[in-house]
């Protein structure tokens, strides 16, 4: 069972818009999706919370602290929120019950300094797991990691820095999601891309393909 963590150190990055956009997602699919929420704010449970109960099922993973993680039962998929400042050893519990990371980042300098720091440590925090798990070269492989650029304005200098900077990280570039009040305005009534006409959201939906191919791979290591 794949659990998905959506992880970024920075504050106000979208991590619960693209957690709550991913459960959605995978709801849709006709999965069993769980959705759980360690920041303090509890975005995403408050979300989940305004959900309509006819749309497709995502269930609650009630947690207090990455010191409670345990992959849940009776579920097909996981996704999981984040708080900011996510390092250490709250990280590496965290790290422990992922098989995939999804890291969100906006095209600005201060959150790419902090996504390249966060992003090394990710990669050293998956060789260590890499070595634990028996691979003696410490690769990565154990562990599915990807980029979400979040409201980025097309042809601006802020998304060329951003596509220079994830050149040197040589981590898959998942999705490109523009900057638009259909998040928030879906936010607000507990909905996601897929609980309403296609026609109305069909450019977002488009932004979305390789990430959601990405989702519907079958897993590393056989994780899944």
């Amino acid at each position: 069972m794949p659990v998905i963590l959506v992880a970024n150190p920075k504050g106000g990055v979208g991590k619960s818009t693209l957690a709550s956009n991913v459960a959605g997602f995978l709801a849709h699919r006709g999965h069993a999706v769980m959705l759980g929420d360690i920041d303090r704010q509890q975005s995403s449970a408050r979300w989940l919370a305004q959900r309509p109960a006819a749309l497709p099922a995502i269930r609650g993973w009630e947690l207090a602290s990455t010191e409670q993680l345990r992959t849940p039962k009776g579920v097909s998929h996981a996704v999981l929120d984040t708080p900011a400042g996510l390092h250490g050893k709250k990280l590496a519990q965290a790290l422990k019950v992922a098989d995939r990371v999804v890291v969100p980042l906006q095209p600005s300098l201060f959150d790419i300094q902090a996504t390249y720091d966060f992003v090394r440590e990710l990669q050293d925090a998956a060789k260590d797991r890499g070595k634990s798990e028996g691979k003696s070269d410490g690769k990565t492989g154990v562990l599915d990691i990807g980029l979400v650029a979040m409201r980025v304005r097309e042809g601006t200098l802020s998304q060329q820095q951003l596509h220079q900077f994830i050149e040197q990280l040589g981590l898959p570039l998942l999705a490109e999601l523009r900057d638009t009040q259909n998040y928030v305005q879906l936010a607000a009534r507990g909905l996601t891309l897929w609980d309403i006409a296609p026609g109305r959201v069909a450019r977002d939906l488009e932004q979305w393909q390789r990430l959601c191919a990405w989702l519907d791979r079958p897993g590393k290591a056989g994780k899944d």
